[in-house]
């Protein structure tokens, strides 16, 4: 399995336009119990992104901005000028970051994870807005049963493989974290396994209990690549 950011993402999204009063995002983002709303053009085309912390900027520094000596100093600029603004187009983040319908789950996490976001719009080929995918959309890999992981790996990446005589490839599965047996050929054969078993969307870790002919530097227990915030 390999799930694309369109097989998780919300299709239905609560947008807003540049000239959004402050009122009306505070008020869409509490009834919708959302930390963000994108702002779109007449067109639907993705021209920023308001959060809640755009707006707390007012409830931060907005009100005794004028009265905190200092104040000007310690912050930044731009978080004054947040204080002060009164519409979408003065609080959102242009040209923010976005993921595209075909981009992998792992993919989106990557960029929520080094940009320290908890949703991204999802863009089209043109900029027009398909849907938005949060931090819990794509941690829902982790929601994978652990049947499914193990027979993803045993017909995709067990089956075929040559092994010591007596010694099939086998596998346990247990809360997402992996556990491989049974003893490769070559220690160059068990390794791309275990490097092939981090991938499988689902897996927490994998614990390398494979009998290698010639023992490699020291088994051991791979985390997967995804994540995780």
């Amino acid at each position: 399995m390999n799930a694309l950011v369109k097989d998780v993402m919300t299709r239905n999204v609560i947008t807003v336009n540049k000239d959004a009063a402050f009122e009306d995002i505070a008020a869409a983002l509490r009834e919708h119990r959302i930390s963000a709303v994108p702002v779109v053009d007449d067109e639907c085309r993705v021209i920023g992104v308001v959060s809640e912390s755009d707006l707390l900027a007012k409830l931060a520094f907005g009100i005794d901005e004028d009265r905190t000596p200092g104040m000007a100093g310690i912050l930044h600029w731009h978080q004054l000028e947040k204080a002060r603004a009164v519409t979408a187009a003065e609080l959102m983040t242009s040209t923010p970051m976005t993921a595209s319908p075909d981009d992998t789950v792992e993919q989106a996490a990557r960029v929520m994870y080094k940009r320290n976001v908890k949703r991204l719009p999802v863009t089209d080929a043109d900029g027009r807005l398909a849907g938005i995918v949060s931090r819990a959309d794509v941690l829902a890999v982790y929601s994978r049963a652990d049947a499914d992981i193990a027979e993803e790996i045993r017909a995709g990446i067990l089956a075929g493989e040559p092994h010591e005589e007596h010694r099939p490839f086998d596998l346990s599965v247990r809360s997402g974290v992996v556990t491989m047996y049974g003893k490769p050929l070559t220690p160059e054969q068990g390794e791309r396994m275990i490097r092939q078993a981090r991938h499988v969307q689902g897996v927490v870790a994998v614990r390398d209990r494979l009998d290698y002919p010639v023992a490699p530097p020291g088994a051991f227990d791979a985390l997967a690549s995804f994540p995780v915030d």
